[in-house]
C-alpha cells in the first residue's frame, strides 16, 4: 500500500524554521529517521519515499508556496495513483494549543488558505489531516506575522518531542487505517 504525505510549507531560507512550516519540519523528520533519500526536485514538489512495515510513504513538500498547495497535492495523487483517501496533509494549525495533533478525515479548511486550495482543486474535502497547533498567541490582525515566525524559545524545547509525535501519527495513519489512527493521535 502507498500513501501520499503532502506536508505544507513556504519554500526559502526565510520561513525555514517558522511556525508555517511544521509540515516541512514533520516531512525532514520522518525523512532522516528512515534514511529516506535526498528530497529530490519533481514538479510543484521536493520529493521522496521510504518504506514501513510494507507500506510506502511518501513524502511530498510543495514548492508552490502554501496557498497554492492544491497543486502539489492534485499533481502526486494523479502521477503515483495514489486516492484522496490515501493521503494526509500535514499542517499548522492556530486553534490548537502548542504541540497538540488532531487527525481528522474530512472537514472545513478551518480558515487555513493551503488547506482552502487543496480542497478548491481537489473538489472534495475527503482527505485526511494532522493538524499541528502552533497556538494563537499573537495580538488581534496580527496573524501572518505569527504563523511566519520562529517558534518560541520554550517551545523550541518541546519541538523536536512534538515532531516526532506527528511523525509518529502519519505512520499509525498507514498501518493502522484512519479511524484506529484518530483514537490513538486524538486522544485529550
Amino acid at each position: 500500500m502507498k500513501f501520499l504525505v503532502l506536508c505544507l510549507g513556504n519554500i526559502g531560507p526565510e520561513y525555514a524554521d517558522t511556525r508555517h512550516n511544521i509540515g516541512f519540519m514533520v516531512a525532514d523528520y520522518l525523512a532522516a529517521k528512515f534514511d529516506a533519500p535526498r528530497f529530490e526536485i519533481g514538479r510543484h514538489a521536493f520529493t521522496t519515499e521510504f518504506k514501513h512495515k510494507g507500506h510506502t510513504y511518501v513524502l511530498v513538500k510543495p514548492t508552490t508556496y502554501m496557498n497554492l498547495s492544491g497543486k502539489a497535492a492534485a499533481h502526486w495523487l494523479a502521477t503515483l495513483k495514489i486516492t484522496a483517501e490515501n493521503m494526509v496533509v500535514v499542517t499548522d494549525d492556530l486553534a490548537l494549543p502548542f504541540g497538540k495533533l488532531r487527525l481528522k478525515g474530512q472537514g472545513s479548511a478551518g480558515g487555513h488558505n493551503g488547506l482552502k486550495d487543496i480542497q478548491a482543486t481537489l473538489g472534495n474535502d475527503i482527505y485526511a489531516r494532522l493538524r499541528f497547533g502552533v497556538d494563537a498567541n499573537f495580538p488581534k490582525g496580527r496573524q501572518v506575522d505569527y504563523v511566519l515566525d520562529p517558534f518560541s524559545k520554550d517551545e523550541l524545547i518541546e519541538l523536536p518531542t512534538r515532531i516526532e509525535k506527528a511523525g509518529e501519527a502519519v505512520l499509525a495513519f498507514g498501518a493502522m487505517g484512519l479511524e484506529r489512527a484518530m483514537n490513538i493521535v486524538n486522544v485529550k
